[in-house]
C-alpha cells in the first residue's frame, strides 16, 4: 500500500491531473472536475418531476413517456466551455463523465420508466468521420456504463448533411431537419421503449424529427434525455 501510494504520488508530481473546467490540480484520477467546478454545474433535477420544461417542449408535438435534461445551458458558462471541449476538441472523456452522471440521475428517478435501449441521435456519416465520433453516442456509452442498458447506434441514421442549427429559429430548425432521418430495421424496435439521447435540446426540432421516425416503426414507446437544456 505504501509503495503504491508513493508511486501514485510520483506519477502525479510529473504528470499532474488537472481539472478540465478550471485547470486546477485534481488529485483523483477518476475525476475530471474539481469539487469547485462540480458545485458550479447548474443541475436541473428535471428527472424527478413530471411536466418539466423538456417535456413541455414536446407537448402536442411528440408523444413521450418522459423526458429530462441534466444541466441548464447558458452562454459563457462552465458548461458551455465543457461542451465545446467535448464536441469540437476531441475531449471524449468529458462526454463519458457526463453520461455516467446522467445514468446515475436516471437510476435515482423512480418516475422514469426504464427503457429497453439507448438510441443516440445520429450525425450524418461524413460529419461523424470528420469529427471522429458522435457526441450523443459517447453520452450513451457513459449512461450504459452505469445502467447496463444496450446502446443501439445503427437503428436510425441521417439521410443528408444539414446546416448547423445554432443560429436558426424554431421554424428554420424544423425546415432544416425535417425528413433527414430514416430507420435501418423498423421491425427491430417494435414493442420497445427507447431512450433517445442528445447533447443539447433547444427548440426540440432535431429530437422531434428523429423521434417521429422511431415512433413510425409502430408500437414504440419513446423517452428523451439530453445533457443540457437551453432556451432562446
Amino acid at each position: 500500500m505504501k509503495v503504491s501510494h508513493l508511486t501514485r504520488s510520483l506519477l502525479h508530481l510529473f504528470f499532474p491531473h488537472c481539472c478540465v473546467g478550471c485547470g486546477n490540480d485534481v488529485l483523483d484520477h477518476e475525476q475530471l472536475l474539481c469539487l469547485s467546478c462540480i458545485s458550479r454545474l447548474p443541475l436541473t433535477s428535471f428527472h424527478v418531476y413530471t411536466g418539466n420544461p423538456v417535456e413541455n417542449i414536446f407537448r402536442g408535438r411528440l408523444p413521450l413517456v418522459s423526458a429530462t435534461s441534466y444541466c441548464y445551458f447558458t452562454k459563457d458558462s462552465l458548461l458551455q466551455h465543457l461542451l465545446h471541449q467535448f464536441k469540437y476538441k476531441d475531449h471524449q472523456e468529458i462526454g463519458h463523465w457526463f453520461g455516467r452522471r446522467m445514468g446515475e440521475s436516471l437510476m435515482a428517478a423512480s418516475r422514469f420508466t426504464w427503457p429497453d435501449a439507448l438510441v443516440p441521435v445520429p450525425l450524418f456519416a461524413v460529419r461523424e468521420r470528420r469529427r471522429g465520433y458522435n457526441q450523443a453516442s459517447i453520452l450513451c456509452d457513459g449512461i450504459a456504463a452505469v445502467t447496463g442498458l444496450p446502446v443501439w447506434k445503427d437503428i436510425v441514421y441521417r439521410t443528408a448533411l444539414t446546416q448547423t442549427q445554432t443560429r436558426k429559429n424554431r421554424i428554420e430548425r424544423w425546415q432544416n431537419i425535417e425528413g433527414r432521418f430514416a430507420l435501418q430495421n423498423p421491425a427491430a424496435i417494435r414493442g420497445r421503449h427507447l431512450l433517445l439521447v442528445d447533447d443539447v435540446v433547444t427548440t426540440g426540432a432535431t429530437l422531434e424529427a428523429c423521434g417521429q421516425v422511431l415512433l413510425a416503426a409502430g408500437n414504440v414507446q419513446l423517452s428523451i434525455a439530453t445533457l443540457a437544456f437551453t432556451t432562446r
